[in-house]
């Protein structure tokens, strides 16, 4: 007969001091490895995928658009007051351009195929901008910087991503209304947002290469409001040159924006975890979603302590010290 393994029982005068202490040595009781908060570099890839995503699919969907006659190419500055019906040529661009024709973004999306690829590209990126903006403001607040400006950021860029989904979904010469309240929404959230990752930018900036990467979205955010401003003040003219001028512009400011959502790559390699409960917790507390138990504990052990220490996750550990929760380990 095989004699059976003799357990080690669960009150040994080791573990129990180990665990009232607490200290890292506490989980080689059970056989299980500390949880620590290594860097998730996998996000990494979201601030990228959104800019090379939208980037490269806002000029696919105008490379159709131009070759199925819907809009004229970009480099085309001659425009008429009508065009007789001219016999399209598969594989070249319109040779007789009206004021319909001027390449606008929107314009770009207006019909079919083009449209339906114009719609993914906007939900797509609308999702991926709220993910980049939660991230972000979870991050902002694990370096202990609670203010004003970071919460503006975060609703100034879900704003953003609510004005892409309908500039997406309500094409121009479809739903002109909604189209344009979609378009009066992104554009000026999208600046602002830009506009307010400067200011933190600059606040969380501790190396000398944080505050070049502050300088680069400076510039990006400067380039972004003067092309806004022109494109605004070029459309309101009926001039052709200018009309054309203003697409120019807003496809100037539209890249500079997904770039500039691009660089936060530069901060994501250094997510973990607690970034995530952060921004999580943050949430719910600013939705009046009470939080209790573990998770509540959770919250309050990140509040005190702010800033992670370097290379790893928050130092307060919370366990429950019930004989019955040790009996289930």
């Amino acid at each position: 007969m095989s004699s059976l393994p003799v357990s080690v029982p669960i009150w040994s005068p080791h573990c129990l001091a180990t665990f009232s202490s607490l200290k890292p040595s506490f989980p080689s009781c059970f056989g299980q490895s500390r949880h620590t908060a290594s860097p998730m570099t996998a996000w990494i890839v979201l601030p990228v995928s959104l800019s090379a995503f939208s980037i490269t699919g806002i000029w696919i969907v105008y490379a159709m658009a131009v070759m199925n006659h819907h809009v004229c190419p970009v480099e085309n500055w001659s425009y008429n007051v009508t065009c007789t019906e001219e016999i399209a040529r598969p594989g070249f661009p319109k040779t007789c351009c009206t004021i319909q024709d001027i390449p606008l973004i929107s314009k770009c999306g207006s019909f079919p195929p083009e449209s339906c690829l114009f719609s993914l590209i906007g939900n797509v990126g609308a999702f991926m901008v709220v993910m980049v903006c939660l991230l972000r403001y979870a991050q902002v607040i694990e370096h202990s910087h609670r203010c004003w400006i970071n919460t503006s950021a975060l609703v100034s860029g879900c704003t953003n991503a609510l004005g892409l989904v309908m500039v997406g979904n309500f094409q121009v010469d479809h739903a002109k209304s909604l189209h344009y309240v979609g378009a009066g929404v992104t554009f000026p959230a999208g600046l602002l947002f830009v506009c307010l990752q400067c200011v933190l930018t600059y606040r969380v900036a501790v190396t000398a290469l944080d505050y070049w990467m502050a300088h680069v979205r400076v510039a990006l955010a400067a380039g972004a409001l003067v092309s806004l401003v022109l494109s605004g003040i070029f459309f309101i003219h009926e001039s052709f040159v200018l009309q054309h001028a203003a697409a120019i512009c807003e496809w100037v400011f539209t890249v500079d924006i997904l770039v500039f959502y691009g660089t936060f790559t530069y901060e994501f390699g250094t997510v973990t975890n607690d970034t995530m409960m952060v921004g999580l917790q943050q949430t719910h507390h600013h939705s009046g979603v009470m939080m209790g138990g573990a998770a509540g504990a959770m919250t309050l052990g990140m509040g005190a302590k702010g800033l992670k220490s370097p290379g790893g996750s928050s130092t307060s550990t919370h366990l429950n010290c019930t004989p019955e929760s040790i009996a289930m380990l």
